[in-house]
């Protein structure tokens, strides 16, 4: 017979939901961790009593008993005051974080949750709980300083959140006002590029409150796109048409060669990449040359290209180009390229939820931006 304490912990999965569960079940016992799971309140209570869990992962929401009560009544049950409980749920603000805490959580991950990061958080809970009387008053101690640090992180998302939706609508009434100006009989024409660069500018602004909102629901897992077969051509156009203003200021010729005109994708969010990488070649090209979007099909995936002539990405910066806010940095002065927001973090991160990927390379001159699209048959 074994020895109890040689065995291995076990983990104790709650959740209503079947695919939830057999995802966390798989990824711990990939870490030879032995698994309980328990799809509501009172069958994990049940489960508890027959052999105490090292830790419980426990959903929030669920029908009948809720996580916060499943976990007041472990917290009065044999074993269960210090047994490591982390919540799972897919309501990431200060009000679930706070009534995590106060029900008795030690730990909190919002959905849907990587599995790495479960893993990690798990390996934590069972560290903390070996740690002796001594060492756990530090312990405390980083555990309140790291549950500060999530609630101001979720009280900066949900202002975020509130600024974006705010900005929106005032965005879209100045845009529509420039148009109504544009349209106007009496407009002098010397004030007509003014009021078209007006134009230009309340888009950029739009598109960076776009991709703020984008950025923000890719980080919580919902960004999804809603893919249809759509006109590559007429896509392109519309992104074109968008940067008419900004290309003529700098004398700049918009080409475009596209061998592959059809495709599946969510046509809002691909426009919105088009957009990003075509501002991204009009900040660095130089006056008087070109900027050229091309697709084809390769390796069975659809390749668009957009070419600039400017400065290019060093080689050693081509990763970190599509981080948020990254300067390029190069030992060569005349390398001068430089990221301005969120833009190309935006397009990786809307490429990928696509299931495809983004680079770029060297186009001696200038940088050509890369991505490819699963092409269906």
């Amino acid at each position: 017979m074994a020895n109890p304490a040689e065995q291995r912990p076990l983990i104790l999965i709650v959740d209503d939901n079947e695919q939830n569960r057999a995802l966390a079940q798989a990824s711990l016992e990939n870490e030879d961790y032995d698994v309980a799971v328990a799809a509501g309140g009172e069958e994990a209570l049940a489960s508890f009593a027959t052999r105490a869990a090292d830790c419980v992962l426990l959903d929030v929401r669920m029908p009948g008993m809720n996580g916060f009560e499943v976990c007041t009544k472990l917290r009065t049950m044999p074993g269960g005051a210090d047994t490591p409980i982390v919540f799972l749920t897919a309501q990431r603000d200060v009000d679930t974080f706070d009534a995590a805490l106060r029900a008795g959580g030690d730990d909190f991950l919002t959905k849907p949750v990587r599995p790495t990061e479960l893993v990690l958080r798990v390996q934590a809970a069972l560290r903390l709980r070996r740690l002796n009387a001594e060492n756990r008053e530090y312990f405390a101690l980083a555990r309140r300083q790291r549950d500060d640090l999530m609630r101001l992180t979720l009280q900066k998302e949900r202002l975020t959140a509130f600024v974006v939706h705010d900005l929106k609508n005032p965005v879209s009434n100045v845009d529509l006002q420039a148009q109504l100006v544009l349209r106007s009989k009496d407009l002098p024409e010397r004030l007509r590029a003014p009021v078209e660069g007006i134009r230009q500018e309340v888009r950029s602004l739009m598109r960076l409150i776009m991709n703020l909102l984008d950025i923000s629901k890719s980080e919580e897992g919902r960004l999804t796109p809603a893919t249809a077969e759509l006109d590559l051509a007429a896509l392109a156009a519309e992104a074109f048409e968008a940067m008419a203003v900004a290309a003529k200021a700098k004398n700049i010729t918009l080409e475009q060669q596209l061998d592959v005109t059809h495709l599946s994708a969510d046509a809002d969010l691909l426009r919105r990449v088009l957009e990003n990488l075509l501002d991204n070649a009009l900040r660095h090209a130089p006056e008087d040359s070109s900027i050229r979007m091309t697709s084809r099909l390769c390796d069975g995936s659809v390749e668009l290209r957009v070419a600039d002539q400017g400065a290019g990405v060093p080689e050693s910066m081509r990763e970190r180009v599509f981080d948020p806010f990254v300067q390029v940095e190069s030992n060569d002065r005349s390398v001068t390229r430089s990221g301005r927001g969120l833009g190309l973090a935006f397009c990786r991160l809307a490429v990928e939820a696509h299931g495809g990927r983004i680079r770029v390379e060297d186009g001696n001159p200038g940088a050509v931006f890369c991505l490819s699209l699963p092409h269906a048959h």
